[in-house]
């Protein structure tokens, strides 16, 4: 291996192999008279946070002298390619600086028109890749206004009406995509326009606040500003960065509303207005209930109602329609299909009645309770104004709580209404696999029904229709098992004066709720009231059951009735031939006593 020597400092000499690149050295090199902190001293501040690599064996190459390199111009870009694959990071700031000069003086002259021209293995490292700006970090590259709280200042982006804490809240919690839901927001900016309205009944309010104060709210209860609502459902337990949100979104819009700006020098004060007389340990739980509350009354109960009503209307419609039943997916008695249909019906009607008897408990609500249920700081006619006026805005019966120690330290309420949830739920499941099952074919499945077509159902299978309204809604079903289970966790955590589980509790709570309406709603429209019988199939299936067999057991015996099933199913012949066969019975008993029509009801 060729090697030169060139003059560095008093520590020795650097070693060069003959391609022109430097011998990597370790941060912990050390030579005979000095050591590595005094060469890292020598290095530009910019370059000493590069990476040192280990030291690695160099790979000779011949020199290849101005003569001969006009001839090998392809060995000259390999010998250049191997030491850049030999050496896979970047040489050592010192020794790179100095390579090329001293290559040229004492090596090949060809040394750095190879450098510069050779391809490097490693150019994709060269620049790493930049990482796309999230939405707060967004605020480096637009206007920002300066925002302070206890935490000292930070900068907010201009042109958002949230502050500074809802500032920290998006750069502290970065995780996943779960955001608030539109309707906890909704149902915040109720309470914050109801407490508004009674502060000012109450004297402890201006009424220039107040009324703007009121029409922010309104704004956003109409759906504008959604925007502004950009944190995680991961946060603290207790809401309170989504409670600060809505105070410095609304103290924000209310002083412009008045004329002010935003800001620090706002009109309106998050705290000491938007936010007087509650604490996020009473709202949040006041907006979840309201939510809750809202969303089943409003969109699951009118979505049962209907699909209630269109298996109601089918079970009327197939009233005399015969079939064979099915039990351990065996062959059972026969029924008809309006009776099966009607026991859809009923699982309804008891699914609208569990979801109905948890609305009384979410009607009561915690605001007034404050931080730990006593009511500090808050005047003594809060909280009984607050729910009123709730009530007023939304036309349900929402009441202040009677105890506000139990609403703010547990979520009994939001358990009990989600476990009518997961009732519900499960009897979707039942319906919609029924259903499927019974559509199954359209040939070689049970075929008993059929379903509307809605969609291709194969990207290979020409003609295939697939019952995907009933996959939807059984998928649909297990999201809120899930759901329940962690509402139930969530629940159970609760410690001493408050539940720190909150918005987990809210965003599953509220999840269920729009799927079962929603699920319930499609399922009705693109299925449910498309089903039609197939009346050749049904009766073919009916027939061939050997399960016909059982009205005769009250007048030849269960063992007789049983030897008649046996023998017709091993000899795949008719239970009235088997029957005739054995003697049991006459051609006019069996035709008298075996009538599917018969066997569906008491006689």
């Amino acid at each position: 291996m060729t090697t030169v020597d060139s003059p560095r400092d008093a520590n020795g000499p650097p070693r060069f192999a003959a391609s022109g690149f430097a011998t990597p050295r370790r941060p912990d090199d050390t030579d005979d008279t000095g050591d590595a902190d005094e060469t890292a001293a020598t290095v530009p501040h910019r370059t000493r946070a590069l990476t040192t690599p280990p030291r690695r064996k160099t790979i000779a190459a011949p020199c290849i002298d101005a003569r001969t390199r006009r001839d090998r111009p392809a060995r000259r870009a390999t010998h250049a390619r191997r030491a850049l694959a030999d050496f896979r990071a970047p040489a050592p700031p010192v020794a790179r600086g100095t390579t090329r000069n001293r290559a040229r003086r004492y090596a090949c002259p060809s040394v750095d028109a190879v450098a510069r021209t050779a391809p490097s293995p490693h150019a994709h490292r060269a620049a790493p890749a930049r990482r796309p700006p999230s939405s707060e970090g967004a605020i480096m590259s637009e206007a920002v206004r300066m925002e302070r709280d206890t935490f000292g200042e930070i900068a907010v982006p201009a042109a958002r009406l949230w502050g500074a804490q809802t500032q920290r809240s998006l750069q502290n919690f970065k995780i996943s995509t779960e955001k608030q839901s539109p309707e906890l927001i909704h149902a915040l900016a109720l309470i914050k326009r109801a407490a508004a309205a009674v502060n000012l009944e109450l004297g402890v309010l201006a009424q220039d606040k107040a009324n703007a104060i009121v029409a922010a709210a309104d704004e956003i209860i109409a759906g504008r500003h959604a925007d502004e609502f950009p944190l995680a459902v991961w946060q603290t337990g207790s809401g309170t960065q989504t409670n600060m949100n809505l105070n410095e979104v609304i103290a924000n819009r209310a002083s412009e509303l008045l004329g002010g700006e935003r800001g620090e020098s706002r009109a309106v004060h998050p705290n000491d207005d938007v936010n007087r007389g509650q604490s996020s340990n009473d709202v949040f739980p006041t907006a979840m209930h309201i939510a809750a509350a809202r969303a089943i009354v409003d969109h699951l109960l009118p979505a049962l109602r209907t699909l209630r009503a269109t298996l109601d209307a089918k079970a009327a419609a197939f009233a005399d329609i015969v079939k064979i039943g099915r039990t351990h997916l065996q062959d059972a008695t026969p029924l008809t299909l309006g009776q099966e249909f009607s026991g859809y019906v009923a699982q309804l009607d008891q699914g609208i009645r569990h979801v109905e008897a948890a609305l009384p408990h979410l009607y009561e609500l915690a605001q007034g309770g404050t931080a730990v249920g006593t009511g500090l700081n808050a005047h003594p006619k809060f909280a009984a104004g607050v729910a009123a006026e709730i009530g007023r805005l939304t036309g349900l019966p929402f009441v202040s709580a009677p105890n506000k120690f139990e609403v703010m330290a547990a979520a009994d309420a939001l358990v009990f209404a989600h476990g009518a949830l997961k009732t519900v739920a499960a009897s979707l499941m039942k319906i919609a696999n029924d259903i499927r099952w019974l559509a199954s074919g359209p040939r070689c499945g049970l075929g008993e029904l059929s379903i509307p077509e809605n969609e291709p159902g194969s990207s290979i299978m020409p003609g295939k229709v697939n019952p995907t309204q009933s996959e939807a809604v059984t998928m649909l079903c297990c999201q809120v098992f899930g759901n329940d289970v962690a509402v139930n966790f969530g629940g159970a955590s609760g410690n001493f004066e408050l539940n720190v589980f909150r918005p987990m509790i809210a965003h599953n709570v509220l999840q269920s709720v729009r799927l079962l309406a929603d699920g319930a709603q499609g399922f009705n429209d693109h299925c449910a009231v498309g089903i039609e019988p197939n009346r050749a199939r049904i009766d073919a299936l009916l027939n061939e059951s050997l399960m016909l067999v059982t009205a005769l057991n009250p007048h030849i015996g269960y063992d007789k009735a049983a030897q008649i099933a046996k023998k017709a199913h091993k000899e795949g012949t008719t239970l009235k031939a088997a029957a005739l066969a054995l003697g049991y019975v006459t051609d006019a008993q069996f035709d008298e006593w075996v009538r599917p029509e018969h066997m569906v009801g008491n006689r």
